[in-house]
């Protein structure tokens, strides 16, 4: 699963400003220039892991594993884990699976108290010491708005779900929020309807469906 990315950015990883961060997964802007100071840039850059971040200050970005580390960073938050937790069982689960971005696979699980990762579709370990055996009917998968390839690495990110046509893909667009199935950016859509146009105009005009502009709308309103 080791994935090497280069010191500088390269096309088809995306490229995410810390406000796009923020905005994309809505987020306190403070919180993710902390954590990625505190976490990415320093504690899970060890040994094998890759870059996480380029720039300085401002003018920091990150690539989609990271924002998608981020995002399952703060479901574990949301789920009640300490910060420093999370961060050993990165390290562990990291090690454990030759992994540059383990919070970027679709082995992390959680349970509400412990933080898990599959070995196969039945068998979950505890990332902790103990390492004690757990069985997947009693974990719930929290990563229901990615999709995941082959190599069990995130492809996809879906800020409103799967039933809403806004998608992140780091292969259209550098990665910022598209209408599914092309590259059209969803900001394109909402600056249309924030100057004064019809939803029905500008569905018109991209040839997208009224829902997808509506969708857009949602996706800018909700990260205001």
């Amino acid at each position: 699963m080791l994935l090497l990315l280069n010191k500088k950015p390269a096309l088809g990883i995306g490229l995410y400003s810390v406000p796009d961060v923020a905005r994309i997964l809505n987020l306190e802007l403070p919180f993710v220039r902390r954590w990625l100071r505190e976490y990415w840039d320093n504690r899970f850059k060890k040994g094998k892991r890759s870059y996480s971040s380029w720039g300085k200050g401002r003018d920091k970005t990150v690539h989609f594993y990271t924002l998608i580390e981020f995002y399952v960073f703060y479901q574990l938050r949301k789920q009640g884990l300490s910060a420093q937790r999370i961060a050993k069982s990165h390290e562990i689960i990291a090690n454990e699976l030759n992994s540059q971005f383990p919070f970027a696979t679709s082995t992390i699980l959680t349970d509400g108290k412990k933080i898990l990762y599959k070995i196969d579709d039945e068998i979950i370990v505890n990332a902790d010491k103990s390492k004690q055996l757990n069985f997947s009917a009693i974990i719930k998968d929290f990563c229901l708005q990615m999709d995941f390839g082959k190599d069990q690495l995130a492809l996809r990110y879906w800020p409103l779900g799967k039933d809403k046509n806004i998608v992140v893909d780091p292969h259209h667009q550098l990665g910022q929020p598209t209408v599914k199935n092309t590259n059209i950016l969803a900001e394109t859509l909402y600056r249309m309807y924030t100057a004064g146009e019809k939803v029905n105009f500008i569905a018109s005009l991209y040839d997208v469906s009224q829902s997808d502009v509506t969708a857009s709308i949602e996706f800018f309103k909700k990260a205001a």
